[in-house]
């Protein structure tokens, strides 16, 4: 059982904002820190990559569809990722890296002080892509963690932090470090003994200015005007994403 574990979701190779969050000093006392996907797909794809390998045992991986994605996309396959930056970032990654992202496991369970089994995964425990919203009703949530026992889940991939209550199941969404949708900052939870959703504050411009100064993607100031100076609002997250959270259980 560990004491203490720092939940990193949808980092998107935003190094500069990664980098925020493992400055604090929670995240670096934490036994662990869970990486709940969706990772590398973003400006700087290789470099976030290394960073995340240099916690050592420290880091805990969880496989996100962008992950799985960019394995693909390397192998010279077709996948499904609308920004165009994916594609890009998977030309950017070592052999190495490729295949570290593919050996990825769907979720991982620990036991941590105070909360009992949790379960990590990145978008639900049965599927990397499939979503479930902090608004969708009970019904959603039974089918999504049909066959789940731990008592805690956390998710990621919509990039909105949340805790919510399924059917006596502790539900929590540390949000996204690189990619927030509703506000600004790097978006990450804290475990053990309770649960707390964490935000680390940084000036969008200097990250905006580290971005273009480093990456090497051909987009970058276009991405930095979208993703990092204004991130879509969770009303506009939540419109775009409730038709995919309707699952067959919806009537």
């Amino acid at each position: 059982m560990v004491s203490s574990v720092a939940v990193l979701s949808d980092i998107h190779g935003v190094l500069p904002a990664l980098d925020a969050v493992l400055a604090e000093p929670d995240v670096h006392a934490a036994d662990l820190v869970v990486l709940c996907g969706d990772l590398a797909a973003g400006p700087l794809p290789r470099q976030t990559l290394d960073r995340l390998v240099s916690l050592g045992d420290r880091a805990v991986w969880v496989r996100g569809n962008a992950d799985r994605e960019l394995v693909t996309l390397a192998g010279g396959g077709p996948a499904k990722i609308p920004d165009p930056i994916g594609p890009w970032a998977a030309t950017q990654l070592r052999p190495d890296q490729v295949a570290l992202l593919a050996g990825l496991p769907l979720t991982v369970t620990l036991e941590i002080d105070g909360l009992g089994e949790v379960l990590f995964c990145h978008a639900t425990p049965r599927d990397d892509e499939e979503v479930a919203l902090v608004d969708s009703p009970l019904s959603r949530w039974a089918e999504v963690l049909d066959g789940v026992t731990a008592e805690t889940v956390v998710c990621g991939h919509t990039h909105m932090p949340f805790l919510r209550l399924a059917d006596r199941c502790r539900i929590v969404n540390p949000g996204s470090v690189g990619m927030p949708y509703g506000t600004t900052g790097a978006h990450w939870a804290r475990l053990g003994p309770g649960v707390e959703l964490r935000r680390t504050a940084y000036d969008a411009e200097t990250v905006c200015r580290e971005l273009a100064e480093t990456s090497e993607y051909p987009g970058i100031q276009d991405w930095n005007d979208y993703f990092v100076r204004n991130p879509a609002s969770d009303a506009e997250a939540l419109r775009v994403f409730s038709p995919r959270a309707r699952g067959t259980s919806a009537t």
